[in-house]
């Protein structure tokens, strides 16, 4: 029976049970206000912020920092890590030099380097960007790379055999191969990019949403921190969406 139900009607259905449970539980008192504030609290309080904003900057402000800032850096660590991936993909000699570094770099968290950046770059927002630059470079890297070296060896061999120069080879083979890695990581990479600004915006911020949930719980604003947190997930869940639109307009062969 359920399978012939769309998806989507599920998926709405579950988030409108999820808000059920929890206007229930809000307002018949099994929850208190201050550990999870009611549904038509939060809507109040965000209605209040979308007309004054918050310690006298416009939410949209507020929102249009965080996103500036994930952006910018997510664009320069995602093209660097992607040339430097397919580069390191088809090459065992580039291969050979950047897997140990990206080996050793990979388990560190990006968080771990905010101390680092604070130090050397300030609380400005070229720490923050770089910061964002450092989290797209890693995990575009890793599965551009990947992707390229996954290239079967029959269409190299194809390409040898069709007088493709090794330019060629690269532009035609190499990189559609590799495509649907690369947009994996760029998922990966964007979500990290946006949770990391978040993270940086918490020390040192004037603007932005980590600065606006941190100022917040200092003053034990409860409402202003929830919609903080609900704001993030609703960006990151349309940057997600954006990227899986790009990925089919881009490789619409993919599943198939």
């Amino acid at each position: 029976m359920l399978r012939r139900v769309p998806l989507p009607v599920i998926s709405i259905t579950a988030i409108a049970i999820l808000l059920f449970i929890w206007y229930l539980v809000t307002n018949l008192g099994v929850v208190g206000p201050r550990q999870l504030p009611a549904p038509q609290a939060l809507f109040s309080q965000f209605l209040t912020l979308a007309e004054n904003g918050y310690q006298g900057t416009a939410l949209l402000v507020q929102i249009q920092a965080s996103l500036g800032r994930t952006l910018i850096g997510f664009f320069i660590g995602a093209t660097a890590g992607i040339v430097v991936g397919l580069a390191g993909g088809y090459s065992r000699i580039i291969g050979a030099v950047i897997t140990p570094i990206m080996a050793f770099i990979r388990p560190i968290p990006p968080i771990a380097f905010i101390p680092m950046v604070v130090l050397y770059l300030g609380l400005g927002e070229t720490g923050k960007i770089v910061l964002i630059v450092v989290t797209a470079f890693n995990y575009s890297v890793v599965n551009a790379q990947a992707g390229a070296a996954g290239t079967p060896i029959a269409y190299r061999r194809a390409a040898a055999t069709l007088g493709l120069s090794k330019f060629q080879e690269f532009m035609r083979i190499i990189v559609p191969s590799a495509l649907p890695a690369i947009f994996t990581g760029l998922r990966v990479a964007l979500a990290l990019s946006w949770a990391v600004v978040v993270a940086a915006e918490l020390v040192g911020a004037q603007k932005g949403l980590g600065y606006m949930i941190n100022n917040a719980a200092l003053l034990f604003d409860i409402p202003t921190v929830f919609i903080g947190i609900i704001l993030i997930g609703i960006i990151g869940m349309t940057l997600n969406g954006l990227i899986g639109v790009a990925e089919k307009k881009l490789v619409h062969w993919g599943g198939r």
